[in-house]
């Protein structure tokens, strides 16, 4: 139960929306007004452009509906915008989201493995991975790779981890940093 404006105590579910479709104007405002019509707040989201496409990804709270209600709210929008896939999951409890306390950045030739490789070696280290991003950048004919992770070392040793981030990037020819993650206002 929580506290729900003030009012009185209510239980509220938790669900994970997911949305993709072909990027176009109005997709998180028609998503955004479905949930309203479940008194659905946005806890956390992720909202990004990939290659065209609109991916979402919100983690949204509702005192008043359960999974059901929020997908039939949201089924018309999915249909009117043409979204390729459109899904509400519950979340049974909402797990406390990681703390990313150091960032780590990739840059090198591009090629195939480069996100298997990094990924591989902090999770056999223990390493959680909170955020990832990545893109292509540079000339047609010389592209740069670029990835972002903002990862929880946990009880890892930094110098280890960037002692096996090292041997990763010379194994995969590119750049490897590990750092701090400065505090950030979002």
């Amino acid at each position: 139960m929580r506290v729900v404006r003030g009012a009185y105590l209510r239980r509220v579910s938790q669900f994970a929306v997911i949305a993709v479709g072909r990027d176009r104007p109005g997709i998180a405002a028609a998503i955004a007004a479905g949930l309203l019509e479940v008194d659905g707040n946005i806890e956390d989201s992720r909202m990004t452009n990939l290659g065209g496409h609109f991916a979402v990804m919100l983690l949204v709270s509702t005192p008043s509906a359960d999974r059901e209600a929020v997908a039939a709210v949201l089924a018309p929008i999915r249909a009117d915008l043409g979204l390729e896939a459109l899904t509400v999951a519950p979340v049974a409890d909402a797990a406390a989201a990681a703390a990313p306390d150091h960032v780590i950045t990739v840059y090198g030739a591009d090629h195939p493995g480069i996100v298997h490789a990094v990924t591989s070696g902090l999770a056999a280290d223990g390493v959680n991975v909170a955020d990832l991003q990545t893109r292509i950048g540079g000339a047609a004919g010389d592209p740069i790779y670029m990835m972002v992770l903002e990862v929880e070392l946990g009880d890892c040793d930094a110098g280890a981890i960037g002692d096996r981030l090292r041997e990763i990037a010379g194994a995969n020819e590119v750049e490897i940093d590990l750092r701090p993650l400065e505090a950030e206002a979002l």
